[in-house]
């Protein structure tokens, strides 16, 4: 089968290659942005997650965290120990099973994570703002709206 023009040896099209590479490259560099302004620099990319998910859930087990991080038990233990020491999470016996530990965000926690976000928040609202005019605006949300397919298999 001859490989038709403006296609890889794959059978992707070049424009579809480049595309990927392009939004990878893109939504990298706005992520790295992100958490420059959000304050969050001194948590590793683990402890952000972890921050993350335990605000979205209110509390979990280590092992329910450790599964659904997708890390060992030991590595998660280590994540939340250094969350811990910076007065981060708070660990409670689990009502159901005594053997076990429930972590959720203490206050600190609560309010770093949400410091973060308001701030990557204004700075993302600000900078659509400032660098782009209303019709270029529409063509991202546009643009966005055709990229929402990719989260939903």
């Amino acid at each position: 089968m001859e490989e038709s023009r403006g296609e890889t040896p794959g059978g992707i099209s070049e424009s579809a290659a480049r595309a990927a590479r392009d939004l990878r490259v893109v939504v990298g560099r706005v992520r790295r942005r992100a958490k420059e302004v959000s304050g969050n620099d001194e948590l590793t990319p683990s402890q952000t997650s972890v921050v993350s998910r335990l605000a979205r859930a209110g509390a979990a087990s280590a092992s329910g965290l450790a599964a659904a991080e997708g890390v060992r038990p030991q590595s998660m233990a280590a994540i939340l120990a250094a969350l811990d020491e910076r007065g981060l999470i708070r660990r409670r016996p689990d009502p159901d099973d005594g053997r076990r530990q429930l972590v959720s965000l203490s206050e600190a926690g609560r309010e770093l994570h949400q410091g973060g976000r308001q701030a990557r928040e204004e700075w993302l609202t600000r900078s659509l703002q400032d660098l782009y005019t209303e019709s270029e605006r529409r063509t991202i949300n546009e643009a966005l709206a055709l990229l929402e397919r990719l989260t939903n298999p």
